[in-house]
Formats: structure tokens, C-alpha cells, sequence
């Protein structure tokens, strides 16, 4: 039994941190940034999303992020408490996933990312 005390409710229920990593062009690990530029805004759009299907604002946050390490797959999004990854293309994968894991609670399996899918070593 452990004495540590008990985890804080968290602040927001799901905190989703989006890839915007910027490479030179050319590198072979590719740019999340340079993938994601026909989702155009991705946090807007996920903002948008959000609203449009019912999720309150201070149930999430959507932030930019730096390198997620995952760049081969990108552009990529993880959402936590979860830890569930995401690769998407559009702004289609993007409201999908809204709506089918934060709205409803479901995974959208054909855009998750497994544990196994690791960067190649350079």
C-alpha cells in the first residue's frame, strides 16, 4: 500500500497535444508541420469541432506542441488521460476524432498509432 496521496481531479478531462514540429524541407524524417498544412489550423479546427458536437470548453485543451517523436506517422495528436495517438490528413480524421473519442468515447482505430509503431533508427 502505498503512502503517496491521491492524484488531484484533473483540470481538464482530456488535454490534446498537437504536433506543429518544423523541419527543413527535405529531412528525412519529414515535418508533422509541413503534413498538416491541409488540415489548416488544426487547434481551430479542433476548437471548432469540439463546440460544433457539444464539448464545453473547459473539458479539454488543445495545445501546439514541439516534436512528439513520432514524425514518420505524422502529423500526429496524442490525447491524454488516455495517452491514445493519433495520425490524421484532414479536417475530416480531425472532427472523426472529436467525435468519436471525445464526444462518445470511442477510438477511431483506423487513425490510432500503437506503441510498436517506432521511428526508424537513423
Amino acid at each position: 500500500m502505498s503512502d503517496a496521496p491521491a492524484d488531484p481531479r484533473l483540470f481538464y478531462n482530456r488535454h490534446i497535444f498537437i504536433c506543429t514540429n518544423t523541419r527543413a524541407e527535405g529531412h528525412p524524417r519529414g515535418s508533422c508541420s509541413a503534413r498538416a498544412a491541409d488540415a489548416g489550423g488544426v487547434e481551430k479546427c479542433a476548437g471548432i469541432c469540439a463546440r460544433r458536437h457539444g464539448i464545453g470548453c473547459r473539458k479539454y485543451s488543445v495545445q501546439r506542441s514541439g516534436c512528439l517523436d513520432r514524425c514518420e506517422y505524422g502529423p500526429n495528436m496524442v490525447i491524454y488521460p488516455e495517452g491514445v495517438w493519433y495520425r490524421y490528413e484532414n479536417t475530416h480524421d480531425i472532427d472523426e476524432i472529436v467525435e468519436t473519442h471525445l464526444k462518445n468515447g470511442g477510438r477511431v482505430e483506423r487513425l490510432m498509432l500503437t506503441p510498436d509503431q517506432l521511428p526508424p533508427k537513423h
